[in-house]
Parts: C-alpha cells; sequence; structure tokens
C-alpha cells in the first residue's frame, strides 16, 4: 500500500518537472518553433477563426438590426412632424385668405359707395350642394336688419341678393343662379359714348362662366374691359354696385338685341365673408330739431 502512494507521489513528482521544463524550454528564445506547438498554435488560431467569424457576423447583424429600427422610428417621427408642418401651412394659408378678404370687406364697407345705405357684415356658413340651386346660407336674418331681394357683395363686386330671411339666417341667390325672373338692371361706364349704355342681367353662361347683358339698345357700342354696375332702377338694388366687366358683345340668335357676357368682379365660388346692402338710407349725423311749441 506504501509502494503504491510513493509510486503516485514520484509520477507526480516526475510529471511535474516535465511541465516546468517544457514551459521553460518554450519560454527561451528561438527562432522555430517545434512541431506540436507549431500545430497546436495553427489549431487554436483556426478554432479562433471559426469561432470569430460566426460572432462576428452575429454582432454586425444585431447592430444593423438596432440601426435600422432606430432610422425608422427617426422616419416615422419625421413624417409626423411633416405632417404637422403641412397642415401648419394650410392653416396659415387660409388664415391669410381670410384675412385679406375681412380687409378687403371692412375697405369695402368704408368706402364712399356705400355711405348712403346701411351695410349688414355676415359670414357664410353653407352652401348648397346643387350645383343647379346656386345659393349659399349666411348668419343673419330678419333679427339683423336682412329682408328679401337685398343685395349681396364682397370686397371685390356684386355676388347675389337675398332670396329669402329667417330670424337668425338667410339665403342668397347667387349671380350664377339669376334668370330673367331675378333679371338687375345695369349701366355700363363707357368711355367713347355720352349716354352710358344701360340694360340687364338676365341670366349666366354656364359654359363661359359670364353673366349675360341684354342692352337695350341695339346700335349702343360699348368695348372690352369697360366696367357693368348696378343703375339702382327698378328699386331692388342699389346704385354703384360693381358688377363685372364686359368680355365680348354679340347680336342675340335672333338678331333683335345685343347681348354681352360680362366677367364678374367677384369670385362666386370661393368666399367667405359678405356685405348685405340694406336700401334703407343712414340716418345722417346732424337732425334738425324739430320747431319748438310757439315757433313756424
Amino acid at each position: 500500500m506504501l509502494f503504491f502512494r510513493r509510486k503516485r507521489l514520484f509520477i507526480i513528482l516526475i510529471g511535474f518537472i516535465i511541465l516546468v521544463g517544457s514551459i521553460g524550454f518554450s519560454l527561451r528564445d528561438r527562432e522555430e518553433l517545434t512541431t506540436v506547438e507549431e500545430f497546436l498554435h495553427d489549431a487554436v488560431g483556426w478554432f479562433q477563426g471559426v469561432v470569430h467569424q460566426p460572432v462576428e457576423f452575429t454582432t454586425t447583424l444585431v447592430s444593423n438590426i438596432n440601426e435600422l429600427k432606430h432610422i425608422y422610428e427617426e422616419n416615422q417621427v419625421l413624417k409626423t412632424r411633416l405632417s404637422q408642418y403641412n397642415l401648419l401651412l394650410h392653416e396659415v394659408k387660409e388664415l391669410r385668405k381670410e384675412n385679406d378678404e375681412l380687409y378687403s370687406v371692412l375697405g369695402k364697407t368704408e368706402s364712399e359707395s356705400l355711405n348712403e345705405f346701411i351695410p349688414i357684415q355676415a359670414s357664410v356658413i353653407a352652401r348648397s350642394k346643387e350645383q343647379w340651386f346656386k345659393m349659399i346660407t349666411i348668419n343673419k336674418g330678419e333679427q339683423d336688419g336682412v329682408e328679401t331681394n337685398m343685395a349681396v357683395i364682397t370686397g371685390e363686386g356684386m355676388v347675389g341678393k337675398i332670396y329669402s330671411s329667417s330670424q337668425f339666417t338667410s339665403s342668397v341667390l347667387l349671380l350664377n343662379g339669376f334668370d330673367r325672373s331675378n333679371r338687375i338692371s345695369v349701366v355700363v361706364d363707357a368711355e367713347e359714348t355720352d349716354k352710358d349704355p344701360t340694360g340687364f342681367i338676365v341670366g349666366y353662361d354656364e359654359e363661359a362662366e359670364t353673366l349675360l347683358l341684354e342692352l337695350d339698345e341695339y346700335d349702343v357700342e360699348v368695348s372690352e374691359g369697360e366696367l357693368v354696375v348696378s343703375s339702382g332702377l327698378g328699386g331692388v338694388f342699389p346704385k354703384g354696385l360693381e358688377i363685372g366687366t364686359i368680355e365680348e358683345v354679340a347680336p342675340d340668335k335672333y338678331g333683335l338685341t345685343k347681348v354681352a357676357h360680362v366677367s364678374p368682379s367677384a369670385d362666386l365660388y370661393n368666399f367667405g365673408h359678405v356685405i348685405v346692402v340694406d336700401r334703407q338710407a343712414t340716418i345722417p349725423s346732424e337732425v334738425e330739431s324739430e320747431p319748438e311749441e310757439g315757433e313756424e
């Protein structure tokens, strides 16, 4: 039993000596490696290369996936901000348009042409969807002094008349819905004649998008670009409301009268604020007091 213990101890001692000797031999300066060392060195290098490539590939793949995810998130944020920016641009554009329209209406309200009439400012709250029924609804009615047949204008010119009114809202028949039953007495501001030609707006040409002006006299001369305004005759519309300009003049199909195509001054399709022109004259600022009792 003791023999086996001594033998085991002796084997361990010999192995330790060989290990120390091998380490010392491998650590000394040599120009060449042994075959065993070369084999071990190459085997370890090959094994490290085999393990390193999948690890590097996996690391790169995970890094690329994370980068793509980050780019996708940034792209979503940029799309959201771009959508908000476009919405803001649209709101700014609409506000500028409404601001310009309000300035135009305000300037028309304060103009000298309306000094003899009471302007009632209103906003459009609805538009008829039926194309053959050219009407809009405004937010002013009888409570605000609006009555049937009152003229309706914008800062650019006349757009229609009050078709019907209730207590708080009114319906407006636009010029592109006018016919002979809703005609307007007008006068042409002609430069080449001493007497301004007169006539009636009797309809609307849908294809040319122009008003049809039937002149009272056949031999009267009107030219392109001349201004057409309301004449004030008939007691429906006040005098001097701008309607449009002459585009062309031609005889009617029977050759009895001349019909002029008038381009409306106001945009009949795109506006949000209007002025209802009250035909009642404004009260003068200075009114003579009634004579006291006993005075003539």
